[in-house]
């Protein structure tokens, strides 16, 4: 048996250290929506959160590992903004909604000063490879199921017409919905989410099955 005065403990982080590190994940993730994840070192951060480098590499050991825990937290915001509250809707065609109506107030009360984290992270990181891209396209491929998969039940449900392709329509929907955070971002006019928001329930509507009184 190993002798307990040698042998190495896991430290149990504090938990006001784990308030430092995600108040340091949130200015990362707000710095790469402007600044791009590559733009993401470790000397740019400690200037913006007021830390010395060497005491942020006592949290990230390296760039990319800054990268992944920044797309972490930006994953657990965009859950708790955009999935979480369309998550109790009572059926297939709210949820739809619900999902795209949080998305587009995610990006309309400025969560990140660049919009959608993810959508400026894959415009970004579309034609390079590794962990980074890989687990920020995993993010938009389980937002694209989540709309999915709303449509899917919504016509099983009768809401929504069974010939509809629902990845053709997803994609339309989500097409609205980038083009409002773009426009947004862009131009600081909450017009364009408006329009998103017009032009989804335009689709909608077309794609409804219309119920008898």
């Amino acid at each position: 048996m190993a002798d307990e005065r040698t042998t190495p403990r896991r430290r149990t982080p504090r938990s006001d250290g784990i308030r430092t590190r995600q108040a340091i994940l949130d200015e990362a993730a707000r710095l790469a929506t402007v600044e791009g994840l590559e733009g993401l070192s470790l000397a740019r951060l400690a200037e913006r959160v007021g830390m010395s480098k060497s005491g942020l590499f006592a949290h990230f050991g390296s760039k990319e590992e800054l990268q992944l825990a920044t797309v972490e937290r930006a994953t657990a915001i965009f859950t708790e903004d955009v999935f979480e509250p369309a998550a109790e809707a009572p059926n297939g065609l709210e949820r739809l909604q619900a999902l795209l109506e949080s998305f587009l107030s995610y990006v309309e009360v400025a969560v990140f000063p660049g919009g959608c984290f993810f959508a400026s992270a894959v415009a970004e990181l579309d034609t390079r490879s590794g962990p980074v891209r890989d687990r920020a396209l995993g993010v938009v491929a389980d937002w694209m199921s989540a709309l999915e998969g709303a449509v899917r039940d919504a016509q099983a449900e009768g809401l929504i017409d069974p010939g509809v392709e629902p990845a053709q329509l997803v994609f339309e929907l989500d097409a609205y919905a980038l083009l409002g955070n773009g426009q947004f971002v862009a131009s600081g006019s909450k017009e364009a989410l408006d329009r998103a928001r017009r032009a989804i329930a335009n689709r909608l509507d077309a794609v409804r099955v219309a119920r008898s009184l």
